[in-house]
């Protein structure tokens, strides 16, 4: 099982906790109030430095309730955090953009990470054909 270093750098946020059996996602937490107009850009500080695994790095989103109650979505779709960002300033921000007027509160949960292994290396073979019928279209139903 991997280990992984925090650092909290917020007195005010409940501790990271990992629930076993419900959700392989950590929730992470608003360190400091913000009001945010719509149409406003804020990097939200969420509180923690990490020093991840070596050959991990880190995915976070949005939780599924972040834009029904806060009214932001998180700009760069998906945040990744590779482990070299792992300095006792380094911490972790929630990019967010207000679609419409919000407040966010000290402690609200507005975005979860979960740790992945680093891609393994790849290397790609040019083919005149790929050897597999074609499904005639786009996305996962094959139709236009």
């Amino acid at each position: 099982m991997p280990t992984i270093k925090i650092k909290y750098l917020s007195d005010k946020i409940e501790k990271l906790t990992y629930i076993d059996n419900k959700s392989d996602w950590i929730d992470l937490r608003a360190a400091q109030h913000m009001k945010m107009k719509a149409g406003e850009f804020r990097l939200i500080p969420l509180g923690v430095a990490i020093e991840l695994p070596k050959g991990y790095e880190a995915h976070i989103v949005p939780r599924s309730s972040t834009f029904k109650n806060f009214g932001i979505i998180q700009t760069n779709s998906m945040g990744i955090v590779d482990e070299s960002y792992c300095g006792d300033d380094d911490e972790w921000f929630f990019p967010a953009y207000a679609l419409r007027d919000t407040e966010i509160n000290i402690n609200d949960r507005i975005c979860q990470f979960r740790i992945v292994e680093h891609q393994p290396k790849i290397t790609f073979v040019e083919v005149e054909e790929l050897g597999n019928d074609n499904r005639g279209g786009h996305g996962s139903t094959g139709k236009q």
